[in-house]
């Protein structure tokens, strides 16, 4: 039996493949790095939802241009509801009120999903939503969303990266849940609520934020590699390094970790992070030989959603906001098999009495 369900397969897909052995991601065909940093979110999205949702071969931007302006109509009476809640908790609110009957449901899902990243993120901190831009380019609108003001083209450009990036990536606990929603054809839009919900949970979607936090711990450059080493000498995990599935580097790091590179220079700590991660691999390598633990997916995304504005609690809604085109993409999947996903489990509680 494999607890956790390591290495079983549960479902077929043609959405993404991920070689944790040659560092690989394969999207729809092409490898990551043939996508991000190269085509716009909305292309990668028209990819992936290729013969699964119908408008995918239309003008999938103004689409979704259109679904940011319809959920912001829906979302806007609740903002003053969001106050109290972590930025992931409004964000599941906001969601949650999207019937499964809404039209274009799957470019409604990226459109609010969007929009919801940032009206939570902001509710959170007081502030009220900033309305869409159904004209604009979706990962620019979602920057001045944000922030309420207008991004560059080199900040649109990187958060592009960013979205494209994290749009899909095998059978991850919150994409499986999706499926297992979809598989009871509860409707797309429930099936996307489902995988926020998974994606909450600290051992999954929480992990870009305490890269910061170990950054801003160690202080300087030169004090980095004092402080790996004795932090690994303590026993503990440097965030940021290292990935269950990954066993060599994360191909998503060194993406991001060149759209990063483009940010440097600005008021950002690109550049330290880069003096912290040398430091990081050098001190893994010396206290852990033989064990191959690189530089993951969460410690760029760090440094480039702080280098964008993005405040710490609004990385797993940012997350979502790009992951939503996948978990809509396997939600349709799921539900063409016409199948539900049940799998057994192995009783080990106690047994009634025998009678005498």
């Amino acid at each position: 039996m494999k607890l956790g369900l390591d290495d079983v397969v549960a479902a077929e897909t043609i959405l993404s493949h991920v070689d944790g052995e040659a560092g690989r991601l394969i999207i729809r065909g092409h490898d990551l790095e043939a996508l991000a940093g190269r085509v716009p979110y909305e292309e990668a999205v028209a990819m992936l939802w290729d013969g699964l949702v119908p408008s995918s071969g239309s003008d999938l931007r103004a689409l979704i241009g259109a679904a940011r302006v319809r959920a912001f109509a829906r979302f806007a009476p609740m903002a003053s509801h969001l106050s109290g809640l972590t930025p992931v908790e409004g964000m599941r609110l906001l969601l949650a009120s999207l019937p499964d009957t809404e039209k274009d449901h799957a470019a409604l899902a990226v459109g609010a999903a969007a929009v919801a990243a940032a009206m939570a993120v902001r509710g959170a901190r007081g502030f009220s939503p900033v309305a869409p831009d159904p004209s604009a380019g979706h990962a620019a609108d979602l920057l001045r969303m944000l922030r309420d003001a207008p991004a560059d083209e080199g900040e649109a450009a990187a958060l592009d990266t960013y979205l494209v990036t994290v749009i899909d990536h095998g059978l991850n606990a919150s994409t499986f849940t999706a499926r297992i929603v979809a598989s009871t054809e509860a409707g797309l839009l429930s099936s996307v609520v489902a995988g926020l919900c998974a994606l909450k949970g600290p051992l999954h979607g929480g992990a870009p934020g305490p890269v910061l936090d170990m950054l801003d711990a160690i202080g300087g450059a030169d004090k980095a590699e004092a402080w790996l080493d004795d932090a690994i000498g303590r026993g503990e995990r440097l965030m940021g390094f290292g990935h269950r599935v990954y066993r060599v580097r994360d191909p998503r790091a060194d993406v991001l970790k060149a759209a990063a590179a483009r940010l440097k220079g600005r008021n950002n700590r690109v550049a330290f992070a880069e003096e912290v991660e040398w430091a990081a691999l050098k001190a893994l390598a010396k206290h852990k030989p033989g064990r191959r633990l690189d530089t993951n997916v969460e410690f760029y995304t760090a440094l480039l959603l702080e280098a964008l504005g993005i405040p710490r609690e609004g990385f797993t809604p940012l997350f979502a906001a790009g992951r939503t085109a996948g978990w809509a993409a396997h939600a349709i999947e799921q539900e063409r098999t016409g199948r539900i996903i049940r799998p057994q489990s192995r009783y080990v509680g106690p047994w009634p009495a025998e009678a005498a």
